[in-house]
């Protein structure tokens, strides 16, 4: 049995691993500012702590493993809150990785497939990007173990039905219980890799608990990626409801899609495409 920390322990994300562990018979430790994270996420005999992770570095306990998930993690937001997003995604990662050097505890970071666009197109993408090389800076100059695992547009229970800090079947979820419409930005043929929360938790798992070491990430997406319009499809015909459509924003990519096969073929990770069945089951 390991003792594990986890990094943004209450959001989205960091619950779906936390149940995992649990089941696993892991020892949890919990980081969460609750900026986005819930205590109706809770998962019994886990330790949940209301702490900002800048201040992780300060604490004097012991620990084997570290799944640093906390973030900033919408691009719109970034726009006018970038500097809560470099505090988070830049200093925070900082403060986790000083923390695991000086525990001897390896860490796996939760990067972004905004990685493959301009960095600078958003502070979001920027900030995701400047945790990723922190990340190989405490690797290859001071000798830290630390794997770094990009994700793609991930979805699946625990989400938040949100629309400032949802994905968009979060804020679309939201539409629906306010019952208003959904909202698509631009002219929505621009493509995204949605990748189930599940898959995710099983590549985090199956990277720290492997002895390979990636030069640079691994890539958590189904390689399989569908339009908003295509998406927006099942949900409507689903909820029985309508679209409407939006500006387009700065960082909003045309595409999003993993290619690379590494996580598949070093580590035995089989994501599935389990979005359209998802939708109806909502």
């Amino acid at each position: 049995m390991s003792r594990i920390i986890v990094t943004g322990g209450a959001g989205f994300i960091g619950t779906n691993l936390i149940r995992r562990l649990v089941k696993d018979g892991h020892d949890i430790l919990s980081i969460d500012d609750y900026s986005s994270g819930l205590e109706s996420n809770h998962i019994e005999g886990v330790e949940y702590n209301k702490v900002n992770i800048n201040y992780l570095h300060q604490w004097n306990i012991q620990v084997d493993q570290i799944y640093h998930i906390a973030a900033r993690a919408r691009i719109n937001p970034s726009f006018t809150e970038y500097k809560e997003y470099f505090e988070a995604n830049v200093t925070g990662t900082h403060s986790v990785l000083e923390f695991a050097k000086k525990k001897g505890a390896k860490v796996v970071y939760a990067g972004s497939s905004s990685r493959h666009k301009e960095p600078e197109c958003s502070p979001y993408a920027n900030t995701k990007f400047m945790g990723e090389q922190l990340c190989k800076q405490f690797r290859f100059s001071l000798g830290q173990e630390v794997e770094i695992a990009r994700f793609y547009n991930v979805y699946g229970p625990n989400e938040l039905i949100d629309p400032k800090n949802g994905t968009v079947l979060g804020i679309w979820q939201d539409c629906i219980k306010n019952n208003n419409p959904i909202p698509i930005v631009g002219d929505g043929e621009q493509r995204r890799d949605f990748t189930h929360v599940d898959d995710i938790v099983d590549g985090l798992i199956k990277i720290m608990n492997s002895d390979k070491i990636h030069t640079d990430a691994w890539e958590l997406g189904t390689g399989k990626n569908f339009s908003i319009n295509q998406v927006a499809d099942w949900f409507c015909d689903k909820f029985n409801t309508h679209r409407y459509y939006v500006d387009d924003r700065p960082g909003n990519y045309r595409e999003t899609l993993r290619v690379n096969d590494d996580a598949k073929d070093k580590l035995g990770w089989n994501p599935q495409d389990r979005l359209k069945d998802y939708i109806y089951s909502l």
